[in-house]
């Protein structure tokens, strides 16, 4: 056996790499100052703190697209996170750049998700008077509520891994982990969609399937291979304008026949009163909300708003049902 140190392999960052990849050894540091690890370059050790985070964790039990679903096989926060792992990683590893460093910013990318999906976001901002992003909160979680000291490579790479935000990540790892995200979550939702019957096989775009191919399998692989080839062409991370509009025409046609439509938005709108419910009382009852589950210094509705963020998709619902369902005595 071989006894690579952390030493050992920072210097094969520099001779593996890419020149655009970022090296662990050239990172911008942490908040607070630390002893280098003997053995795990800082990257590794941020990939493995977000592992055994307690917000990491509940992702197994966060919805995807289809809320607090009954089959077995629908995507998870949890199943959606690997997946975006996988992706990433064999981009990273096929241009040259930090496997570490995008691991760690893809496990770590959506820590910061309410329960409900993207639905807790419209929730929350008009509770809160201002755009309330999973992504801040998950820069929050892992820094007060959970704090981790990671990098702020990766802190950054988990701040602006959606497309909406602006500036983009200042790594191309973290560019990874936006096209990771993108791929894994549009052709896990098409199989969800399917699997619901909320779609039918002939219905998904003509050109996505010439495109990208018959399975999801083959989506992935053909839209990961045109970032990989159009990345290594033109010196940043990217992907090829053709697969492009295929996956913005994917998305739009997910957007028409599945996340916006008239049963999604019943659900939707069941989810918003669930969650504004659950921060009204916790905001009027702050003793309530768990130490654990917040910073010190918030305010009650801070403090309502990381507890009832924090929580899963069947937490909140037990939650409210204790709280706000009728019993036989009332």
């Amino acid at each position: 056996m071989l006894r690579k140190t952390r030493l050992d392999r920072e210097r094969l960052e520099h001779e593996l790499l890419a020149p655009e990849a970022t090296k662990a050894s050239e990172s911008v540091g942490r908040e607070e100052d630390e002893e280098p690890d003997e053995f795990r370059t800082a990257f590794e050790r941020d990939r493995d703190r977000v592992v055994h985070t307690k917000a990491f964790r509940r992702l197994k039990h966060k919805t995807q697209v289809f809320l607090n679903p009954d089959g077995d096989h629908f995507v998870t926060r949890m199943t959606h996170t690997i997946q975006v792992n996988q992706v990433g990683r064999a981009m990273a590893r096929a241009l040259g750049l930090n496997e570490d460093l995008t691991e760690a910013i893809c496990l770590g990318h959506d820590v910061g998700h309410s329960p409900f999906g993207h639905t807790g976001e419209d929730a929350l901002s008009p509770v809160i008077g201002e755009s309330w992003l999973h992504s801040a909160h998950g820069v929050r979680t892992l820094t007060l509520i959970e704090p981790q000291n990671l990098t702020g490579e990766v802190l950054d790479g988990i701040r602006a891994h959606s497309w909406r935000i602006d500036p983009p990540p200042s790594t191309p790892e973290g560019m990874l982990c936006r096209f990771a995200d993108r791929i894994a979550y549009l052709t896990h939702d098409v199989a969800d969609a399917l699997r619901a019957n909320v779609i039918e096989y002939h219905q998904i775009p003509t050109r996505a399937l010439t495109t990208l191919g018959a399975t999801s399998r083959e989506w992935i692989g053909s839209l990961a291979t045109s970032v990989i080839e159009a990345s290594a062409e033109s010196g940043q991370v990217e992907m090829g304008d053709h697969h492009l509009q295929v996956m913005d025409e994917l998305r739009e046609f997910m957007f028409a026949r599945v996340y916006l439509t008239p049963e999604s938005e019943m659900q939707k709108q069941k989810a918003i009163t669930v969650i504004q419910d659950l921060v009204g009382y916790f905001t009027d009852h702050p003793a309530e909300v768990p130490d654990s589950a917040t910073v010190p210094d918030a305010g009650e509705l801070d403090r309502a708003v990381d507890y009832v963020a924090g929580m899963t998709d069947r937490f909140a619902l037990h939650t409210h049902d204790r709280l706000f369902r009728p019993t036989l005595l009332d």
